[in-house]
Order: structure tokens, then sequence, then C-alpha cells
């Protein structure tokens, strides 16, 4: 056991008695000493197995914890405590839950259970659903107990209007829980604290029962986390805690990265071990992460150090555009799968969820199998369909599975038995639903309300129908979307509503790119042809994690993981770091650490990529190379530009591969003088709070065209210009072509690539 350690995991692993921070670097072997410290314990100072509580964040974690400790032991660790804090937690409330005002026998409430009870209590006290989403109010209750604000003191704090309601609620949830005997998620960490708090002969029972206490991932606890650990390690000081203070990425859901950074506040007596030998990655790799990691000054400071020789330089890639930047990435992992073979090696790597679109979609026409992690597919996500049943709906007003979604989306007030007597009445006319909508007021017993609900939805159903004849999809989307006030219903669900509204702009993205791919002509229905498209995709088959597939995930979804090839895209200001990353110097370091997990995840290639442009509710808007990326040592990377990036004489870069050894890899002055430039559509920015849609000004890069010009079109040949209607991105054109096959196109400008023919 002893002889495999390196010198600094072997001086953690024999530490005897006292407070220990092991600062473990990525891939640095962390999880082999805790087990083997954990196994010493018992073996070598003959610590009884059930003296010692390990904790940590998952329960996979915490199998392979007990696994392998009892791979070294030769038996199982009978007796001793492994699990997760709630998982801990929810133990300890079963023998000591009479202090707080439960039975053994308690119930733990899931989220819907949460958000059920959290409902009735918003009707009790007359807040509208509709004003607060019982999702956000859920989660600031959530945000308090896991800070251990209780509910007279977040009442006194509560400021917004917002959290002014769930005040209102919080003061009644713990007496509504406490009558049914239940507990929510979060009182599975605030009521065992509570209960060490105020009841001195518990917490010292605990105490002596619990001679060790060791802690994975320190960097990622909470307040009550914190305090748990704390009070139960308080009288004898054997805490051991591993973490990373450089991979603290989850302060957004309340993680504190002082408790790593100020360990030594509470344990002055506190022993500090660096893990910085990397088993993980190669030289350049590492050398990349360090440099990077290095600009944060709120850290402890190690650098990582690799045990691997050789290895390739990380490759910067330029990219003309979003679309551009996934077809390089599948090209890539193309280039992978030739030299290696194994596409499930391969990972990429988003800021957010929103960016799988567009990669999902170059994968599929690169016909290269992938799996999403920690998300479902774009298409299947709740809003998507939501939205994509109202385009249903409008293409076709006899698709009554598409009318039953959309009456619900958002929710107007027309519940299901409305729907019912509205069924029945189309059955008994041989109509669809929306025709008998149209006909409410021959219906009796239905509100006034609801009659306006549907009549609503068909007016708004008509009217974008009109628009379906000419008008591209994303045109439609955006008006659909205003006509009926979805986005508005999606910021009022929070932060989750937030991220599914990212998800909604990358829809309008998606239907632009129609327009693309059929070379900017717009026919009698592009939305059919949008639509045959969406279905398609959402037919694919899942694949399972055995699948020799492409592996995506976000990059908070990554850490932990490790993968021989990574790709991480979107490396611009207002993304990668977030917009409201720049107001906040705290959040920015975060942001950087997520940048660092994301590198530290590859162990022997890295691609990291950005664009000058990317998509946002259907316009190409320009973007800024991240500042993280700014001011780096050239000599960690290679610089690569696309083939499409090339062509259009933006750089100079010869290189055939995105891999090969060629390129100087340099940055301009330019680079060095830089200040942020934040792109309008950045999340979370001001600007999308405001208002879905952006001013759509007049692009000056649109070219003009008069009738009577001959133009030149990459897919249809020349022909001249018969007419022109519209104006800036909207403008268009209808060309009489040579060839007859092709006959008259109507054409929108910005997409078509139209070209003067001078021939």
């Amino acid at each position: 056991m002893r002889s495999t350690l390196n010198p600094a995991q072997r001086e953690a692993v024999e530490h005897g008695e006292g407070p220990l921070l092991v600062v473990a670097g990525a891939g640095s072997g962390k999880t082999r000493v805790l087990t083997t410290r954990i196994a010493r314990l018992i073996e070598v100072h003959a610590v009884p197995a059930q003296a010692i509580l390990a904790v940590t964040f998952t329960n996979k974690a915490a199998g392979e914890m007990r696994d392998r400790v009892g791979r070294q032991l030769g038996r199982e660790p009978a007796g001793m405590w492994i699990g997760t804090f709630h998982g801990i937690g929810a133990r300890l409330l079963r023998i000591h839950g009479a202090h707080v005002g439960r039975t053994a026998e308690y119930t733990i409430y899931d989220e819907d259970d949460s958000l059920a009870v959290v409902k009735r209590l918003m009707g009790r006290c007359r807040i509208s659903v509709k004003e607060f989403a019982p999702k956000a109010i859920n989660s600031e209750i959530s945000s308090a107990k896991n800070a251990l604000v209780d509910p007279p003191e977040y009442q006194a704090l509560a400021r917004t209007p917002l959290a002014k309601a769930a005040a209102q609620i919080y003061n009644l949830l713990e007496a509504t829980l406490r009558g049914a005997n239940a507990v929510s998620f979060d009182d599975l960490l605030a009521l065992p604290v509570r209960i060490l708090h105020e009841q001195p002969i518990v917490r010292e029972q605990l105490q002596r029962r619990f001679r060790h206490v060791l802690v994975d991932e320190y960097q990622d606890t909470n307040r009550a986390q914190y305090e748990f650990v704390r009070l139960i390690a308080a009288a004898h000081g054997n805490l051991a805690v591993v973490g990373d203070d450089d991979q603290a990425i989850y302060g957004w859901r309340g993680a504190d990265i002082r408790n790593i950074l100020d360990f030594e506040r509470d344990f002055p007596s506190a022993r500090v071990v660096r893990l910085e030998e990397n088993y993980r990655s190669t030289a350049p790799i590492l050398s990349l992460a360090n440099d990077v990691i290095v600009r944060n000054a709120a850290r402890r400071g190690k650098t990582l150090r690799p045990t691997r020789t050789g290895g390739e330089p990380a490759v910067l890639l330029e990219c003309a555009d979003d679309r551009d930047e996934a077809e390089a990435i599948a090209d890539a992992v193309q280039q992978w799968r030739t030299s290696r073979g194994a596409l499930r090696d391969c990972a990429v790597l988003y800021r957010t969820n929103a960016q799988s679109r567009a990669m999902e979609e170059a994968m599929r026409r690169a016909a290269i199998p992938y799996r999403l992690v920690g998300a479902v597919r774009f298409y299947d996500r709740r809003e998507i369909k939501d939205l994509v049943s109202w385009l249903r709906l409008i293409a076709n007003p006899a698709d009554d599975e598409a009318f039953r979604r959309a009456v619900g989306a958002p929710k107007r007030g027309v519940g299901e038995t409305t729907l019912e007597l509205l069924g029945l009445e189309a059955r008994e006319a041989s109509i669809p639903l929306l025709e008998q909508a149209r006909r409410i007021d021959t219906i009796g017993g239905i509100r006034p309300a609801t009659r306006t609900a549907l009549l609503d939805l068909v007016a708004t159903v008509d009217r974008v129908r009109a628009l379906a004849v000419d008008a591209s999809v994303d045109q439609l989307l955006v008006q659909l979307i205003t006509a009926i006030g979805y986005d508005n219903a999606l910021r009022n669900e929070g932060p989750e509503g937030l991220d599914r509204l990212d998800n909604v702009r990358e829809l309008v993205t998606s239907a632009a790119e129609v327009i693309i791919d059929d070379g900017g002509e717009v026919g009698l229905r592009p939305l059919d042809h949008f639509l045959q498209r969406a279905m398609l995709v959402t037919g694919l088959d899942q694949l399972g994690p055995e699948a020799d597939a492409v592996t995506m995930m976000t990059v908070h979804t990554a850490k932990g993981l490790e993968y021989p090839m990574i790709c991480v895209t979107g490396l611009e200001d207002g993304l990668f770091p977030l917009a409201r990353a720049f107001d906040d110097p705290a959040t920015l370091e975060e942001e950087r650490r997520l940048l660092y997990v994301a590198i530290t995840r590859a162990g022997e290639r890295l691609l990291i990529s950005w664009a000058h442009q990317r998509r946002r509710n259907g316009e190409l808007l320009p973007c800024t190379r991240s500042s993280f990326l700014r001011g780096l040592d050239v000599a960690h990377f290679e610089k690569r530009a696309t083939l499409k990036l090339r062509g259009s004489a933006r750089l100079a870069s010869p290189n055939a591969s995105l891999f090969s050894s060629s390129g100087s890899g340099r940055f301009t002055n330019e680079d060095r003088n830089f200040k942020p430039r934040l792109p309008a559509w950045s999340p979370r920015s001001s600007e999308q709070v405001s208002s879905f849609i952006q001013d759509e000004d007049a692009s000056q890069d649109t070219p003009s065209f008069v009738a009577g010009e001959r133009v030149r079109h990459a897919k249809f040949g020349s022909g001249a210009i018969a007419e022109v209607s519209g104006g800036g991105k909207d403008a268009k054109v209808t060309v009489d072509f040579d060839d007859e096959s092709v006959g008259r196109k109507r054409l929108v400008i910005a997409f078509a690539g139209l070209r003067r023919d001078f021939d």
C-alpha cells in the first residue's frame, strides 16, 4: 500500500491525529489518498471502523470509496459510516428526529412534493402563481436553508418582491412539513445542523462516536455542510478534508470557496499537504491549465506537474461562426476516430446547454453517434416541444395533439374539464379541436375567461398562419413567442426558466438555419421544411453509456470525469465567461476555474474553440475571443483556423489539419491590450432580461440589389433579379434563373450568398 504512493500522498495518508487539509490537484489521485488513509487508520492506528465518518457528494463516489477501502482491508469496513451529506443527514434524523418534531418514520419529499406544498401555501397566502412561479419560490427557500438562514432572518433580509413572497411561504412551511411528519431534501442538511447546535448531549455523543471525520470535495461544501462537519469534529479536531480550490465551480448553488481557503481559521494547527503530481494529462495540457488558473487571486496556489511524457500542444481553433465551429468539432472527432478508433474517448464540452443544438446537428450531419449527459436532447426539451407544437398547429390546424399541448404553453386557464368538453363537441361535429375552439360560444358552461383564452389562441394561430406562407420560420417564432408571452412565462420560473429561455433563443437560430440550408430560398412553406427536420431529430434513439459515441455535456457536468480527447467550445466573452461575471470579480474567478476544470479533463488531446460570430434569435452577431485566452503563453498551444475562416481571408493559416504540428500560435498586440466588449445576446445580460427580441437594425453588411441585375447563386446558377422587397436582414429578391429546371426562386439576401454576375 505504502510503496505505491508518491511522497505527498504518503504524507497525507500517514498523518495521525489533528486536522488535515489535502489540496488535491486535478488527476492527482485524491480518492486513492482518502481511501488509503481510512484503511491505514483501521489497520495501523487501530481505529474501529464504526468510529470513522466519511462524507462525499454523490452516491457513486460513496460506493466507490467503500469498495476501495474494502479491497485494501480485504474485508467490508463494517460499522463505518460512508455516504453523502444528505444520506448521513437522513440517517441522523431517523435516530434524533424527535428533537425537530419528526418520528423515525418521517417522509422525504422530492421536488414535486415540495412544489405541491409551496403551491398550496401560495394559495393560502393569495400569492399568484402567475406572478411568482412556485419553482422560483421553492428555490429561494432552498437557498436560505442551505445557508442556515431561518424564516425570521430571511424575512428581515427580504428586499425583492420575490423574496418577500418567499418569506411568507417560508414562515408557514416548517409547521406544514412537521405536521405531515415530512422533510424536504434541504432539511436533510439543515435539521441535523439545528440538532447539533441545540442539543449538546446529541452533539457530544456524536463527537465521541466519530473520532475521525473525512470529507471529499471539500471545496464544494455550503454553509450547512461546513457547519455539520465542523460541529462533529470540533471536540477532537480529527477532520481530514480533501479538495481543490481551483475546481470550486458551484458558487451559484451555495458552495462557499472560503471553506477551503480559510480552513486554518477554524483549525489553526492544521497540516496542509499539496498533491501536485498529475497522472491524467500530458505536459502541454497541464502547462496551459496552470497558465490559465494562475491569474486567479482567490486560491491557495499549486502547480500541476505531469507524470506522463510527451504530448501534443493544445489547439486554439478560430471559427467563422457557431455553425462553422460545430462542423469543425465534428471534423476533429472524425480525425480522432481515424487515428485512434474510439468515439467514446471523445467529449465535447460547452458552457450552457443551449449550445448543444448546433453540436447535435453537426454530429448528425456527419453521421457521428453522440450522447448527451446531464441534459435531454435539444428537440426533446420541454420548452422546445411546446413551441414546436405551436408551429405544428399553425402548419396543420387539424393536429389535435399539437392543440392540446399548445393550449397549456403557457398556461391560460384552460383545464382538463374544458378540454374534455371541447373534444366531445369536436368529435360529434367531426371537426378539429382548433375549429371547435373557434365556435366556443356555441358551448354552454364555459367560464368567460376560458372563452377569451381559447379565442385568443385561435386568433394567434390565424395571424401567424397567414404570415407562414411567405415569412421565414425564425420570424414566425419571434412573432409567436411575443404574442403568447412565452418568454415572460419562462422568466417567471426563476433561474431554470432563464436557462430554458436560452434554449428558446437557440430554437430561433435553428429556424434561421433552415433558410441557410436551402440556399436562402423561401418557398411556399418554409415552416414545413423546418418541422420535418425537427420531428426527424426528435425520433433519434438515445445512446447508452456503453455505445461507441461522442459524449456532449456542460463543463459543470464534466467535473470529476476524464477523456483522452476534450473539445471545449464557445470561448467568447459573454458566453464563457458569462456576461454577468464581468460585474463581480468573484464570479469571474469562478468562471476561470470552470475553464481550468474543462482543460484538466483532457488526457492526450485538447481543442479549444471560439467563433467570430454566433447566431442569436436568428441574427448573426459579432463575438470577441474570451478574455481568459488573452495573455497566455503562446508556447502552450497552437493557433488554428477553420477552412471557412481561412477562405474568407480573415486569417492566413495554411494548416490542412487541426492537429498538424505547424502554426505560429501567436497573438497580436491587439490581444494584449484587450478590453472586453460584450455582445448584446450574452446569456443573462440586461438586454436579454428586458426583452426577448433584440433591436433588428438593417445590417450594413447585407448587399443591396436592384431589379434587372444579373446574379449568381452557388446552388441555382445564374439568373436575373425580377423583384426586390423588404429591408435589412429580411430583404428578399425574386430571381429568374437561366436553368429552366430551377425557374423562379424567392431568396433571403442575407442567407442566399448571391454574387453579381458580370459574365
